[in-house]
């Protein structure tokens, strides 16, 4: 049985955490395959809330195993803290496994992360100063400590050593910090760390391709998205990894024959969150109320985040990268209380209708929508089950993005909770 991905197509916060965790619950396995601990997924369960950073989405449904596979960045601290957030909510994360693969952020990475997002000045990204870059880095660099070294202490501080050989110079000579303590970075990972996460570390590749061998259900998750992705999105105001779909073969050690369906998110509208160009962006109290009625600040942050209206242009390009197969849709229902809506569905760059995504960085900048407007529903869609209950103008709004898009939307979310959705194709 081929796997399934799930990959936002935006410029991240679209709801995939909801939409991973329903379609999961069809599946014996959801696998992360990138990032890491800057990425937020958001899931009300029986009106519980659950903020995921690192922990598959899978993880709440008793029959699936978790896997974080080898493209993610891991902090242990981190993942311990979110696995006790967890347990104290009833959900057991005994089945939980960690690729030995995946590297380690090391406390190092995220004062460098900080450093270098400082002396940006105008120009910084944005970034979460979680240590997720400088981690891709060492990574690059093979100066990285993996999961796996957890379980060899006389190889993690041979690897330390060498890799605080380099960052100390950077550290004390470049920014003029302090070095780095060895020791406490031993004690606080071997020590501390390591005895609670060896336990869950596996041979992530053999668990995914043991899975699919024998016919089971296989989820593949990313974190962030299209536009996001270090490759595809809108350099350099990007992550460090890469989301779109064919990231999933390289982070979770699957070839491109072993995938069957490719599932993207996209938020009715759309938003984005630290620095970049962002065409459709509202500055007025429409945005505002998009903000506000899409509670629009990060799981992590909580930064605002920046809303627009929906960008066809974009939407295209994610399908191009990504070949996607369908499309969930999420927050139709913060679109509820306004009369009419924008669809951006070309570009007019330097005086030339632009339908596809400009390339060049100057031509994106320059990139003013254009729209074409569609009667709102003003009406309270939280409650529907059925499409066939929609509101003639959301059924309409919904066919639209369809139409300029090239791919079916079957699922459309419309409230924050795991069974506020409806499926057009059921």
């Amino acid at each position: 049985m081929p796997a399934t991905v799930v990959v936002g197509t935006q410029w991240g916060d679209e709801g995939k955490g909801k939409f991973t965790d329903l379609v999961a619950k069809e599946m014996e396995m959801v696998v992360r395959y990138q990032g890491g601990h800057n990425a937020g997924h958001t899931l009300v369960v029986d009106g519980e809330t659950f903020a995921l950073q690192l922990v598959p989405s899978g993880i709440l449904y008793d029959h699936i195993t978790p896997v974080i596979g080898n493209g993610v960045v891991v902090d242990p601290r981190v993942l311990l803290a979110e696995m006790d957030t967890l347990e104290a909510k009833g959900v057991d994360c005994s089945a939980l496994k960690v690729s030995g693969n995946a590297h380690l952020i090391m406390p190092y990475h995220q004062e460098l992360d900080a450093l270098h997002e400082r002396h940006l000045g105008d120009g910084k990204l944005g970034t979460t100063k979680r240590g997720i870059g400088p981690a891709y880095a060492d990574k690059a660099m093979r100066l990285g400590l993996r999961v796996q070294d957890l379980q060899d202490p006389k190889i993690f501080r041979q690897k330390l050593d060498v890799v605080l050989g380099h960052t100390n110079q950077v550290l004390t000579k470049v920014f003029n910090r302090l070095p780095v303590d060895a020791d406490e970075i031993a004690a606080q990972y071997l020590d501390e760390c390591a005895p609670r996460v060896i336990p869950h570390i596996d041979d992530a590749i053999a668990l995914v391709h043991n899975a699919l061998e024998t016919g089971q259900g296989v989820l593949l998750e990313g974190a962030q998205a299209t536009f996001l992705d270090l490759d595809h999105g809108t350099y350099p105001f990007v992550t460090s990894s890469n989301p779109v779909a064919g990231g999933a073969c390289t982070g979770a050690g699957v070839g491109p024959r072993d995938i069957g369906r490719i599932i993207g998110i996209a938020k009715a509208y759309i938003t984005r969150v630290g620095s970049g160009p962002f065409p459709t962006e509202l500055f007025d109290d429409i945005g505002d109320h998009l903000v506000d009625v899409g509670h629009e600040y990060g799981t992590n942050t909580g930064r605002r985040r920046r809303p627009g209206w929906f960008d066809a242009v974009m939407m295209r390009q994610a399908v191009r990268v990504n070949s996607l197969s369908e499309i969930a849709l999420t927050k139709l229902d913060v679109l509820d209380a306004l009369d009419s809506l924008q669809v951006c569905v070309a570009y007019d760059v330097n005086g030339t209708r632009v339908e596809q995504m400009p390339y060049h960085q100057s031509e994106l900048h320059a990139a003013t929508p254009i729209y074409e407007e569609l009667p709102g529903w003003q009406t309270d869609i939280s409650g529907v089950t059925s499409p066939d209950d929609l509101p003639a103008n959301a059924a309409d709004y919904i066919a639209f993005l369809e139409a300029q898009v090239g791919v079916p939307i079957r699922l459309v979310g419309v409230g924050p909770g795991r069974e506020q959705f409806l499926d057009r194709v059921a």
